[in-house]
């Protein structure tokens, strides 16, 4: 089930971006899955798609890749965690948090963290998604995540560049607005 959906994200969004030569601004594709962590079987859903980040004038400026997971039949889900995760840039994504370490599936490699055949993914004993819920976020020009350029302005392209480096590439451009990303309610 993992093969599949993994092949069918990378096929849609090559579909997407082959078609329209962009992402959508505002996607998702939600699937339910199991996992055994500190062997105790859990049910969980997995959520991945884009969200857009927004100016003050409401446009979208950027649109962000996100995969979210949530253990399933969580009683009291507003007193539970979350465990946002980013990785280091420039130009890496969350990839590797995500597929290494605290997902509910892992790569399968071994101690040396070598890829090990059959190529895939495994059930991952370790993964953090039994106390927390989990969403990795790729931040602009990582993953799929882009910014979305005004094209009525073609004339205006190299002020945009000059305002795209200011509002998404530095260490406080960079926390700026990613947490307004996150903190934003529609």
């Amino acid at each position: 089930m993992e093969r599949s959906l993994l092949l069918f994200l990378v096929l849609n969004c090559s579909l997407v971006i082959a078609q329209q030569r962009k992402l959508p601004v505002d996607t998702v594709i939600t699937t339910q899955h199991s996992v055994t962590i500190n062997d105790v079987t859990m049910n969980y859903t997995a959520k991945t798609g884009t969200q857009p980040v927004w100016n003050e004038k409401g446009n979208p400026i950027a649109s962000l890749h996100y995969t979210y997971y949530t253990r399933n039949n969580v009683k009291d889900r507003a007193s539970r965690p979350l465990l946002i995760s980013f990785n280091g840039g420039p130009g890496s994504g969350s990839v590797w948090m995500h597929l290494a370490y605290t997902r509910p599936r892992t790569l399968k490699i071994d101690d040396e963290g070598y890829p090990v055949q059959p190529y895939g993914v495994k059930q991952n004993p370790y993964s953090v998604l039994d106390v927390t819920d989990i969403v990795y976020v790729n931040p602009v020009n990582t993953g799929y995540s882009r910014t979305i350029p005004d094209i009525s302005k073609k004339e205006k392209e190299d002020v945009e560049k000059e305002e795209n480096r200011k509002k998404f590439f530095g260490i406080n451009a960079d926390i700026k607005y990613l947490a307004e990303y996150l903190c934003y309610k529609k």
